[in-house]
């Protein structure tokens, strides 16, 4: 009786271990039962397909697809969730973010956001939080402050020599890194409608 009585109370501790730590394996800071799970759930949600920024690039990575998905969760959290997922793209790259004034060249104000890391494949996913909305640059333009929306979206290549694969040795480098020194923008928002403006 008594070995039976310990082989129970070993089984309830088992049980009561695998359940405390599965528990906790689902929790995460978006789990479904956090404040930010809960604002996204309700949330309005505006998502995009970001293109190759020009025909050689649409060229050099043919199956590559960028897209992103917009939590616009500012007024419940005080920022946005701002969701980017890639596929097929060049892959062990890293790419810089960005959201601009104008989706292509010349761009005009620009915010970094984030960077995104590709893997093995090209797939890459990230997840920023910011203010998406209702982004904006304020600049002084003849001594007056002015306001520019930023409801559009760019990637760079982080590293200049990694477009190479599809440029040549003698592509551009652009300042869009932290480093100032990044290669040329791959993708861009311009076919897509404008983020939302306040």
């Amino acid at each position: 009786m008594h070995r039976i009585l310990k082989s129970a109370i070993a089984v309830a501790l088992v049980a009561l271990a695998v359940a405390a730590v599965s528990a906790l394996g689902t929790s995460s800071s978006y789990g479904s039962g956090t404040p930010e799970a809960r604002a996204a759930a309700s949330a309005d949600e505006v998502r995009a397909r970001l293109d190759p920024s020009s025909d050689k690039l649409a060229q050099c990575l043919p199956d590559a697809r960028v897209k992103i998905a917009v939590d616009l969760t500012t007024d419940q959290l005080g920022f946005d969730i701002f969701n980017v997922s890639a596929r097929h793209l060049a892959p062990n790259r890293d790419y810089t973010v960005f959201l601009l004034e104008q989706a292509a060249s010349p761009f005009g104000a620009a915010e970094y956001i984030g960077d995104i890391t590709t893997d093995e494949n090209g797939n890459a996913d990230n997840r920023f939080k910011l203010i998406v909305e209702e982004a904006f640059s304020s600049q002084l333009v003849n001594g007056q402050r002015v306001r520019v929306d930023l409801n559009r979206v760019g990637m760079w290549f982080a590293d200049p020599k990694d477009d190479d694969f599809c440029l040549g040795k003698n592509s551009p480098v652009t300042p869009f890194d932290g480093d100032n020194e990044a290669g040329v923008q791959v993708f861009n928002s311009r076919n897509a409608d404008p983020l939302p403006a306040p």
